[in-house]
């Protein structure tokens, strides 16, 4: 836990009592702050109540009292509409923050020689592999490394600072949006496409969440910038011309005379003056694709900003065990791999998983997000057949009509079976992926959820066959 200390003597609110609330409260007690805590979920309620924490309802109490209210990221701040909570606070003149905020705090107060090294990741795509990667990376040359944010644990509950540390976070929009003193040595931005746009009112407020991830950087710092998209390409054009840090342009799908990048699974390093080759990422297992080359290419140069040389980067990379839920392979039976890319929950994401095989078995669907899946039409030749499940099957269903074989399969369950049945008629290597492209609520709690399901179905497909061939 790393304790706050910036409210000691104060009461803080805290409202949401998730993987950053609880955390939160914690922290804050540990370095002398008053809490009161929420969550308009009883259970959540009843468990910070047994840790000992004071319940208030924010919705009632004058919340003139508190210092600040501390929000979890998930909770609305501005749109659809700000949430009626933020609405009180903004009213008694309350700032409201997040986590990250009070982390970013608690190093800005504290000594030099205690303040760690950080490295802030974010971008539509790729954040959660990209932080791993990078963790594991740090963690091969026996750096002391914290890795948490939105991926595994908050921020707050990981291990206290210290001056030879380094956290790797995976900062979300949201997360953003609460942040405003965060200052990382290393800023990662590695694309941005259309997402959450309901929660920031439109592209241009998404876009402005991601570029807080860099406002308070200076002298000294670095930003690795994904230039493969438009909006990136302007903030590195923007950031370039500013010239108040180091920028790592990173690519995988163009040369670039400055910066690193892969093509057709090449990594190149062209930083120092000179273009070197310095990895086959055909090679690494784990990161298949030019979603994840571009994954590689991120952490690489996020890796060299930290000082680690280019052949220890490289070790690092491609001994990656890979992370569950993100083109995750999950066993073959067989001739017929399946791959758990469960992460896709949007149409860009998937696209990232579809491009990565000639010819596949698709299981999709779950809640549709904005626009569907027409975006990926130009990839509808590689499907062997789709099966669709969840809210958007119908939907999907329409989009597929003479493009692509489909059956409206329902659940991720009989998906699986369904697929299993037609791929192994074929005879051949096959990849069955399931890569929804689509947000999972309407049939699991989250995205780790609807994997673990698919996981369970190949396994139980798997069993009664391990069964037989050992009598």
């Amino acid at each position: 836990m790393i304790p706050i200390p910036v409210f000691a003597g104060e009461t803080v609110a805290i409202f949401g009592l998730g993987r950053s609330g609880l955390p939160a409260a914690r922290a804050l007690t540990a370095g002398g702050a008053r809490v009161r805590v929420w969550d308009d979920d009883a259970e959540r309620r009843a468990v910070a109540a047994a840790e000992g924490f004071a319940l208030a309802d924010l919705g009632a109490v004058d919340l003139r009292e508190f210092a600040a209210l501390v929000l979890a990221p998930g909770v609305p701040l501005t749109h659809p509409r700000p949430h009626p909570i933020v609405e009180r606070a903004r009213a008694a003149g309350v700032e409201v923050i997040g986590d990250i905020e009070l982390f970013a705090r608690a190093i800005a107060a504290a000594p030099e020689h205690r303040r760690p090294k950080v490295v802030a990741i974010t971008g539509t795509n790729g954040k959660s592999t990209t932080t791993a990667l990078l963790g594991h990376m740090l963690l091969e040359v026996g750096r002391d490394v914290r890795v948490g944010g939105n991926i595994g644990v908050g921020v707050l509950d990981l291990e206290d600072m210290h001056g030879g540390a380094v956290y790797v976070l995976e900062l979300s929009s949201y997360q953003l949006d609460l942040t405003s003193g965060l200052r990382p040595d290393v800023a990662i931005i590695l694309n941005i496409s259309p997402d959450h746009l309901d929660r920031h009112g439109g592209m241009e407020g998404y876009v402005a969440a991601k570029k807080r991830i860099l406002f308070n950087q200076g002298r000294g710092d670095s930003a690795v910038i994904g230039v493969d998209d438009a909006w990136c390409q302007q903030i590195c054009t923007e950031i370039t011309a500013a010239n108040k840090r180091t920028t790592w342009p990173i690519s995988a799908r163009r040369a670039m005379g400055r910066g690193v990048y892969a093509l057709q699974g090449v990594l190149y390093d062209a930083t120092e003056g000179r273009v070197a080759e310095v990895a086959d990422l055909t090679r690494a297992r784990s990161l298949p694709g030019r979603h994840n080359w571009q994954n590689a290419a991120a952490a690489y140069a996020a890796a060299r900003a930290l000082g680690l040389s280019s052949s220890d980067a490289v070790e690092g990379l491609m001994s990656f065990p890979g992370l569950a839920h993100r083109m995750e392979n999950v066993g073959s039976i067989g001739k017929v791999r399946f791959i758990n890319d469960s992460k896709a929950t949007n149409a860009e994401a998937a696209r990232q998983a579809m491009s990565a095989y000639p010819r596949f078995h698709w299981i999709a669907g779950g809640r549709a997000k904005a626009g569907g899946i027409d975006s990926l039409a130009d990839l509808y030749g590689a499907i062997a057949k789709a099966y669709l499940v969840g809210e958007a099957s119908a939907e999907f269903a329409a989009a597929l009509q003479g493009k692509a074989p489909y059956v409206e399969a329902g659940t991720v369950e009989a998906a699986v079976a369904a697929a299993f049945a037609d791929a192994r008629r074929l005879g051949e290597d096959v990849i069955v992926l399931f890569s929804p492209a689509c947000a999972s609520f309407d049939q699991y709690s989250d995205f780790e959820a609807r994997g673990d399901a698919f996981r369970a179905a190949v396994h139980a497909l798997a069993a009664p066959r391990v069964k037989e061939a050992t009598g």
